[in-house]
């Protein structure tokens, strides 16, 4: 069944392609006949005295129009599509409050074109048929002017068409920090489902992702590029906002990234500790990544037994760390002497932190 579905799509986009180059065609055709035509009746036959040579030109010159109209037509087919195509793909990214928001801004700016024109472009038609022409280019300048920021401006408004609870969990933003980004583990929860958009991340956090990608140092530098592959991978999952709103009076990305929050009504998403502290002293609502990998950890409970390899010393006089597979650290009494070495060890106790989870165990020889 997928074979033949498969089969079939290829089929309807050539069909949609045929048509679509013959609906060009037929339409940039006729425009080349009428303007051929209209070229012979207001040039050519004017100075022209000759009845069979008018004649001649007569057929010529609207046939040549028609097929410089079909020749055309690969080129507009073209530009169409990759036109449409880009369209396609920004309506996909936006949510539905962002989409129902450009359309509105889109009809706005159109009945304003429409106004403007009424009011201004009538007085311009009576300098004569060239103001016709001028009026008339005037008005598609204007009309495509004000449908482009009409819907740019209706998309960052975000109208509403949900009622009740689902409206007000669908305009809550979540709102995206610089670690979480670097982290890379945002793109395995969103698309797993358990965060949900609207995303929005503010165009000073991009300016600090850019500058660690363009750090001298490689370490900094690698972390700042696959953050960038980790924003472009978001972009594909889900809708993202790239939001203009900035606090020149507000020194430090982490204390504008709180006054935003604030201002907006946004969930802070982040795995910055401190970040974290000061977001909920100051009353933000935060989604900490770390926190929720934490919760997901299987539970380890005292006098369970492990098998753990200790790779080095730990703080304390003769103990030794080692770590879970997921990361978690286990900190070994008396596994100094067995660094380099892999042991079973029993658990005596466990620390919940908000930076992480931390064993504590002891070995058993």
């Amino acid at each position: 069944m997928s074979v033949a579905n498969s089969s079939r799509k290829p089929e309807a986009a050539d069909i949609a392609g045929t048509l679509l180059r013959i609906l060009f065609a037929v339409a940039f055709a006729t425009a080349g006949f009428l303007l051929g035509r209209e070229l012979y009746d207001r040039t050519l036959s004017l100075h022209i005295a000759n009845g069979r040579i008018q004649l001649a030109l007569l057929i010529a010159v609207p046939v040549i129009g028609a097929l410089a109209g079909v020749l055309f037509t690969p080129y507009a087919q073209t530009f169409f599509e990759s036109a449409l195509g880009a369209t396609e793909r920004s309506i996909e990214r936006m949510s539905p409050s962002q989409l129902a928001g450009g359309v509105v801004g889109l009809i706005t700016g159109l009945i304003i074109a429409f106004l403007i024109k009424n009011i201004l472009f009538d007085y311009i038609t009576f300098v004569g048929q060239a103001g016709v022409y001028v009026a008339a280019v005037l008005y598609l300048i204007v009309s495509v002017f004000a449908a482009y920021l009409g819907a740019r401006v209706g998309a960052k408004q975000r109208v509403g068409f949900v009622e009740g609870a689902d409206a007000v969990n669908a305009q809550v933003m979540k709102l995206i920090d610089t670690s979480v980004i670097v982290d890379g583990r945002i793109a395995e929860i969103v698309q797993s489902g358990f965060l949900e958009p609207p995303f929005v991340v503010p165009r000073f956090v991009l300016h600090e992702i850019q500058l660690i990608a363009d750090s001298t140092d490689p370490i900094k530098r690698s972390r700042g590029r696959r953050a960038l592959d980790v924003l472009a991978k978001l972009q594909e999952l889900a809708p993202i906002e790239i939001s203009e709103r900035d606090y020149p009076d507000v020194s430090g990305v982490d204390a504008k990234l709180v006054r935003m929050a604030r201002d907006v009504g946004a969930k802070l998403v982040t795995n910055d500790y401190n970040l974290n502290r000061v977001a909920h002293v100051e009353g933000v609502a935060v989604l900490n990544i770390n926190e929720l990998a934490n919760a997901v950890k299987p539970i380890v409970l005292p006098g369970e037994e492990m098998h753990v390899a200790i790779l080095r010393e730990g703080k304390e006089p003769q103990q030794g760390v080692g770590y879970l597979d997921d990361g978690t650290m286990i900190v070994v009494e008396n596994g100094r002497r067995l660094i380099g070495e892999s042991t079973d060890v029993v658990v005596t106790s466990v620390l919940q932190t908000v930076a992480g989870r931390m064993i504590f165990a002891k070995a058993k020889r």
